[in-house]
């Protein structure tokens, strides 16, 4: 148990603590299922344009346009993960970032117009189910906690004129950009042009259409505010 809480600070989670509960069996297991993923993260690793720590990657995942994405130290991909690098300024990942399975992370839907940029901080937890799409630029700071099923929009159709198709108007691309220590609950939406400030928390299921102030704690449909933290 020493040695586990040992391997994980030196990983880069300094206060980390295993569950005491957890029986030597059990650590056998994980151990083995992050040795394969540590192999896999290797071959990963050569591939990018830049990685400065070791990257867990589950099975079955799909990153391409390797060149385009950059990673920090200690990177957890899960399994059926599909990352597309491919934008104007590529992906930014920081360090102690993980990317748990099924999430979609696509940079560029069209070759006609290439998404911008993604930048995500160090210390964030996406978890199962999000998807990140990449047209404006999305930035996503530090400590950010993402609940299964998010889903982040950084392009909105222009639809003015009622007698054309939406999709001959165009695109626009105002990007999202979320503070550091944000919570954003299960199956939340947020979307084109949004800011959300610093340490506030998205309730679950909100759809997230304005600016949130830092400390406070929104949600509805459409989102508002609740009350502030502070």
């Amino acid at each position: 148990m020493n040695f586990l809480n040992k391997m994980i600070g030196f990983l880069g989670r300094k206060n980390y603590k295993v569950d005491k509960n957890l029986a030597m069996y059990d650590i056998i297991l994980l151990l083995y299922s992050k040795f394969f993923s540590l192999l896999r993260g290797f071959i990963l690793k050569i591939t990018l344009k830049e990685s400065k720590g070791l990257i867990f990657l589950g099975k079955r995942s799909k990153i391409s346009f390797r060149n385009k994405i950059s990673m920090g130290k200690t990177i957890t991909i899960g399994d059926n993960v599909e990352i597309n690098g491919l934008s104007k300024h590529g992906i930014k990942i920081g360090d102690n970032v993980s990317i748990l399975k099924n999430t979609i992370i696509e940079c560029t839907g069209v070759i006609r117009h290439l998404g911008e940029s993604l930048v995500i901080g160090n210390n964030v937890g996406i978890a199962q189910n999000c998807f990140i799409q990449v047209r404006g630029k999305v930035d996503i700071g530090n400590n950010v906690i993402f609940g299964p099923n998010v889903s982040i929009f950084s392009e909105n159709h222009i639809f003015k004129n009622p007698n054309l198709p939406v999709n001959a108007q165009g695109e626009s691309r105002k990007g999202v950009k979320i503070g550091n220590g944000v919570w954003i609950g299960t199956r939340a939406v947020i979307l084109d042009g949004v800011t959300v400030g610093e340490n506030s928390i998205i309730a679950a299921g909100s759809i997230v259409n304005k600016d949130v102030m830092p400390y406070s704690i929104i949600g509805g449909v459409p989102a508002r505010l609740i009350k502030m933290r502070n």
